[in-house]
């Protein structure tokens, strides 16, 4: 069933933009990629330190710096230099660089977004009922008296025990059912990536949808409930456009500005593909520096006491089987000219200290979502990630979809009218739940250390799919009851 869907799949999701990387780190379709490329930006990783005079090194290979990242020893540049490339490799100092090519974010083709919630709203105008999800994970509200992630103080004031970093699309800050919890951000766009990029650093404001979405599932607090409706919200918008597209240097750049802003976790509902080699124009890339700095980005994280949460992918791919992933994205990257050589992993989601989150869904304890990517070495826990329902997942008829199956949460009042909530599904709705479990954990106990956190998911996640560890589910399915009952013991 999984390669049936996958071959169905595999001939639309280009179309609808995937999170993808390698050495140009990600493709989205032509006209997404072409504005951003010719801006010539490139991410550059030095082998230890910044250099003093770093600024210089890339003034003389032909280049400028545009963001200096200094926590992880990297930057991007731009330069209109053809041999800029090959200046750099002259460099004693530089460990890799290359070019950056914009990502889109990735969304499952054949799952809709259904903003009308009108037939799910109880006669208290909730819409507890119609979050299948949330009712699982918390044990139908149960963890909510163990842990919500924050209190409300004599001055009537809301306090935060915990905080967790959305990197994302960005958020409605003016949502009822975010408001109470949302702490601002940072804007991590640049200006002039499109017509609306002034490169304000205040400018959160979600033009997709989708990072409002997520948010919701942490920490939503009015018709509809996150895992931790008191938990604190701050945001990281680094995705541009109302197709959400981004640059890798953007994404490190907001996991380096939410550790430095000491939040409790991070969640990134994204990932990019990795290959061993990638060949672009004749060139060969062994190894990026967006997946190097990527990597120390995630250790800086650690060390700073952070957990980080990430989405798996939604390519129904086998991470273990690295043949069928590097096929697959030879398949997607053909068009633009380039091939995929040797083993792919997924970032930063198969990075150390990450916790990688497969979608689990409403109807199955022994199957995933469709879309999800799964792989015994690969995934931590599973979480609920929503689909279509049982019958469309057999037949893939449009015709017997259950829309109810999929996963309500916030979305931006002004995108759709009179529409402040939204059905979706993926692992990008999984990751959050998790990331949200690993919130409340942080808020019952502040001492607790990410790989302690990561540990407390996993030992307490229900052993769905096959007993012990699996290549579905990892662990199990994550419960934030199951988790708050092992701390309070």
């Amino acid at each position: 069933m999984r390669k049936k869907i996958l071959k169905s799949l595999l001939s639309v999701t280009v179309g609808f933009g995937l999170l993808v990387g390698g050495a140009a780190s990600s493709l989205a379709v032509e006209p997404q990629v072409t504005e951003a490329a010719e801006k010539n930006l490139y991410v550059v990783a030095f082998k230890n330190n910044l250099p003093k005079n770093y600024q210089e090194v890339i003034e003389k290979a032909g280049g400028k710096v545009v963001k200096a990242l200094p926590e992880v020893g990297g930057i991007q540049a731009q330069s209109d230099d053809p041999a800029f490339l090959k200046n750099l490799k002259k460099v004693s100092s530089i460990e890799v660089a290359n070019k950056e090519i914009p990502l889109a974010l990735s969304q499952p083709a054949t799952v809709p977004n259904v903003a009308d919630t009108s037939a799910v709203t109880n006669e208290e105008g909730s819409l507890w009922d119609a979050q299948w999800d949330i009712q699982r994970v918390t044990n139908d509200g149960k963890s909510y008296e163990i842990e919500t992630g924050g209190y409300e103080n004599e001055a009537g004031e809301k306090v935060h025990k915990a905080v967790v970093g959305v990197i994302d699309t960005g958020i409605d800050s003016t949502h009822p059912d975010l408001q109470q919890n949302d702490l601002g951000g940072r804007n991590l766009v640049p200006a002039g990536m499109d017509e609306t990029e002034t490169g304000d650093p205040n400018d959160i404001m979600d033009r997709n949808g989708h990072g409002t979405h997520v948010a919701g599932i942490v920490a939503a607090n009015g018709k509809v409930k996150g895992v931790g409706p008191d938990l604190g919200i701050r945001t990281y918008r680094v995705f541009y456009s109302d197709l959400a597209l981004t640059l890798p240097s953007f994404i490190i750049d907001g996991i380096i500005a939410a550790t430095n802003d000491e939040v409790d976790v991070i969640n990134m509902s994204l990932r990019l593909y990795n290959p061993m080699k990638t060949i672009i124009e004749g060139e060969t890339y062994k190894g990026t520096a967006d997946t190097l700095l990527w990597k120390r980005a995630i250790q800086y994280a650690v060390k700073n006491d952070v957990t980080v949460v990430a989405a798996s992918g939604n390519e129904s791919l086998n991470l273990d089987d690295k043949k069928e992933v590097t096929e697959y994205l030879n398949a997607l990257y053909e068009p633009f000219g380039i091939s995929i050589k040797g083993p792919t992993t997924v970032v930063p989601s198969q990075l150390p200290g990450v916790i990688n989150v497969s979608a689990s869904n409403k109807w199955s304890t022994e199957e995933l979502a469709f879309f999800s990517n799964y792989g015994n070495s690969a995934i931590d826990v599973a979480a609920p990630g929503g689909d279509l329902g049982a019958r469309y997942a057999e037949t893939l008829d449009p015709e017997t979809a259950d829309v109810t199956s999929l996963i309500l949460s916030t979305w931006p009042t002004y995108l759709v009218e009179g529409m402040p909530y939204s059905f979706n599904a993926g692992t990008s709705m999984a990751a959050p739940q998790v990331a949200g479990i690993a919130g409340v954990l942080k808020a019952a106990n502040p001492h607790l250390k990410p790989s302690q956190v990561s540990a407390i998911i996993n030992q307490t996640a229900i052993d769905y799919g096959e007993p012990g560890q699996d290549a579905l589910f990892g662990s199990g399915e994550a419960n934030a009851y199951r988790a708050l009952m092992n701390i309070k013991k």
